[in-house]
């Protein structure tokens, strides 16, 4: 297993692609399993930031990555502003 930081959209289509490839799929061939349109899938990789994030995740379980989310401890910032 490989823990992979993703702080961006451009990361995010990036770890689509390299783990697309490592499965020797075409984008066609993972828009069909992921049931959505080729289109879709060169946006994702592109790093496009309007990319639907439903399908987004769809797509991560596809290739089996899965996305896991680290909360923070509230910064003094925030909790200046939220008191």
């Amino acid at each position: 297993m490989m823990i992979k930081v993703v702080l961006s959209a451009k990361q995010f289509g990036n770890l689509v692609k390299i783990n697309r490839k490592k499965y020797h799929l075409t984008q066609k061939e993972l828009a069909a399993v992921c049931g959505c349109g080729v289109r879709f899938i060169q946006d994702l990789e592109k790093g496009k930031q309007s990319c639907e994030l439903g399908l987004s995740l769809s797509v991560l379980a596809m290739l089996g990555i899965r996305l896991e989310a680290i909360t923070p401890v509230i910064p003094e910032a925030v909790l200046h502003v939220i008191k």
